[in-house]
């Protein structure tokens, strides 16, 4: 199987080799492991059940793991499509390069651009509630409540976490084990307070005892569902991080896409049992009543569950957040040094560190640009940030399910040949496509009315969220097009199919 990302791929039928460079980052710096706990740490676990389980269950109601549950759905087949494209493509560009190869340059550009772009939403977001929690859980609750600190905080965060990435991809992982290490000990231990505290009958909210019947997805009714799936977009996003790391992995044709279908399915049971322990614990009405409250929610039921012990809880929010400012600046920068080094961005984005071996100019560039987004949009309003997490799923969405059709169509000879490939490969990734582009489809609807955004304020007549993701697809297009005509070499490359010797693994 071969193992060397950086060379040309000529493909059954592709185009001519394009004469890729050596990259130049780290083979084998980190193993399977490793990268499971990135791309587990990616998706902010503790983070994002913060975030979400007040209004999952505002939607839902007591089928709230159900609806969970349902979300895990497009994410294990599209993992699955990342698995075999990375097989034949260890390209740590990921959606980027197979995108540009099965589709074409045009698209796979749009692609790379939606994932860095990704990340430039939501780094800033991810460290600011670091410092918050971690100040809630010092006891600083004023220091949280000054933005002036907050914010400074912030990007001293921000700073801090990109070098550590710009230092080494081991030290990196080093930081995510303890970091994973710390937010799963304080969720479980969170989550089984909750559940004995029910069953021994002394919760302080309205407290049900939990069935198997709440892993019913439809059990709330079709809108609720729809509504769940769109929040489940946003809690398993971020696992991808570790295919985005395959240059760097031992074994890297197979354990970065192991690692990403394993985040999925230790991501599903980590929320089905907090969300049990939640729902099970605080009723519904609490929940519902609450869901506006976010983040902070989680902090009070800390409290209600935990006690004086209820820093735990605040910590594995604060970690969880933590570990995912790092980790999210991964896909950003290892997407626009592979685009770099295809000439599809300017080729200073392309620059190896050549001590530590990791892609400093790209790096520096993402976290530079995040935290100018989050400082300018944080002088319009609180609420403007949340809104610019909300257009997060339009990106989302489009570069999945981009990735779910490249897969069909880069292995389209290869489909008929076993049960397995036209399961797996085929229809698996292109369902996963066609859930994510309905989502796509449903979240354009939903943002197109201001009233459903976090500001509650009209943009041209359109939600803020919708607005900043029709800016951000606009300024991709005018950027690409003033690339193209700046240097074409990246769109003389040519779609193609999958060589017939990597999928058979007659090639080393």
């Amino acid at each position: 199987m071969r193992d060397d990302a950086c060379m040309a791929q000529d493909g059954a039928g592709g185009g001519p080799a394009t004469g890729i460079p050596e990259a130049g980052l780290k083979a084998n710096a980190i193993g399977f492991l490793d990268a499971l706990v990135i791309g587990l740490n990616s998706t902010s676990p503790a983070y994002s059940l913060a975030a979400v389980i007040g209004p999952i269950v505002a939607l839902s109601g007591i089928y709230a793991p159900g609806v969970m549950l349902a979300s895990f759905v497009p994410m294990l087949l599209i993992a699955a499509a990342f698995y075999y494209l990375n097989k034949v493509d260890q390209d740590c560009g990921t959606t980027f390069s197979w995108v540009t190869r099965a589709m074409g340059p045009w698209t796979g550009w749009l692609g790379g651009w939606a994932i860095a772009m990704t990340g430039v939403l939501v780094i800033g977001s991810l460290a600011d509630v670091a410092v918050h929690f971690g100040l809630l859980a010092a006891g600083l609750d004023d220091w949280a409540a000054n933005e002036v600190i907050r914010q400074t905080l912030t990007v001293v965060v921000i700073l801090a976490m990109t070098a550590v990435c710009v230092i080494g991809t081991e030290m990196s992982a080093r930081v995510q084990d303890v970091l994973i290490l710390a937010q799963v000990f304080f969720l479980l231990a969170f989550a089984v307070v909750a559940i004995y505290r029910v069953y021994a009958g002394n919760s302080t909210l309205d407290s049900i005892e939990p069935t198997v019947d709440w892993l019913n997805p439809f059990g709330a009714g079709g809108a609720a569902l729809t509504g769940g799936l769109l929040l489940g977009v946003f809690i398993y996003w971020g696992w991808e991080s570790a295919v985005n790391l395959t240059e760097e992995v031992e074994h890297s044709a197979t354990a970065p896409g192991k690692a990403g279908i394993w985040s999925t399915v230790v991501l599903l049971v980590t929320y089905l049992s907090v969300g049990f322990a939640v729902v099970g614990y605080a009723g519904t009405t609490f929940l519902a009543e609450n869901a506006g409250e976010e983040e902070a929610l989680f902090a009070v039921l800390a409290h209600e569950v935990m006690g004086g012990w209820d820093w735990m809880v605040l910590l594995a929010v604060c970690t969880s957040a933590l570990a995912s400012t790092q980790t999210t600046i991964i896909p950003a920068s290892r997407t626009a040094l592979s685009m770099a080094r295809r000439h599809a961005l300017p080729p200073p984005l392309a620059h190896i560190h050549p001590r530590f071996r990791t892609p400093d100019v790209s790096t520096w560039w993402v976290a530079g640009i995040a935290i100018g987004w989050y400082l300018v949009v944080n002088q319009i309003s609180e609420n403007a940030l949340l809104d610019s997490l909300t257009a997060l799923s339009l990106l989302i969405a489009f570069y999945y399910a981009l990735t779910g059709v490249a897969c069909v169509l880069y292995y389209r000879r290869h489909l008929r040949e076993s049960l397995h490939n036209f399961l797996l490969i085929g229809v698996g990734p292109l369902v996963g496509a066609g859930l994510l582009t309905w989502l796509l489809v449903e979240s354009v609807r939903d943002m197109s009315h201001p009233e459903n955004s976090a500001s509650g304020v009209s943009w041209f007549g359109l939600g803020p969220p919708l607005v900043i993701g029709i800016a951000i697809a606009v300024a991709g297009v005018l950027i690409m097009c003033f690339w193209r005509v700046r240097d074409g070499r990246f769109w003389q490359e040519r779609r193609g199919v999958v060589d017939p010797e990597l999928v058979h693994g007659e090639k080393s």
